[in-house]
């Protein structure tokens, strides 16, 4: 494909593309660096915000107690919401994980193509799936089995003398019956 269609050859030499890569890559670093930096310092001053210093000398033990009892409900009601957070986390990074197996199915699968009428006759279809093996022409109707109307009388008359099978269950008990019923299905020919 690629020698049918040659692609242009670049008009940015070599050694100009390496160091466009090198500059891309160290504003990338620095731009991390910054916002990094940028994060600590935001982290620093939410904390300063949130949490004063403490002036715990000269205070009397009944303020120290209730003080640490305010600081522990604080750290309960602050621990339910990092649980909630890092469940609401994992949730999310669950269902992308399942999207992006979704994505990956459909991806590896192909349409099928749509299908033309064709007509065929059985000769035809025989030779194609046999080959030179197929010999003659093939008459469905030749091979459907004929039944004489001799034959369904016969079948008719068998079944009025069977009738109710308990009325037959001792006379067909033992070898007498067996040899009944062989006569009567036309075993002795």
């Amino acid at each position: 494909y690629k020698y049918l269609f040659p692609q242009p050859k670049s008009k940015i030499s070599a050694s100009r593309k390496l160091s466009l890569k090198i500059l891309l890559l160290t504003r990338a670093c620095e731009d991390l660096e910054r916002e990094k930096q940028e994060r600590d310092e935001e982290k620093v001053r939410y904390l300063g915000e949130k949490l004063p210093p403490l002036q715990l000398s000269g205070m009397p033990l009944a303020e120290l107690q209730t003080l640490c009892k305010q600081l522990h409900a604080k750290i309960d009601i602050v621990d339910e919401e990092r649980y909630d957070c890092e469940s609401k986390v994992n949730k999310h990074n669950k269902d992308i994980h399942e999207l992006k197996l979704k994505v990956q199915d459909l991806g590896g699968k192909f349409k099928k193509p749509a299908l033309r009428k064709v007509r065929v006759s059985a000769d035809e279809m025989m030779r194609a799936l046999l080959g030179s093996k197929h010999k003659g022409s093939m008459d469905l109707r030749a091979n459907l089995k004929s039944v004489k109307k001799e034959d369904v009388k016969q079948d008719k008359v068998l079944t009025s003398e069977v009738g109710d099978w308990r009325k037959n269950v001792e006379a067909m008990s033992g070898m007498e019956g067996r040899k009944k019923m062989f006569d009567a299905a036309g075993g002795a020919q």
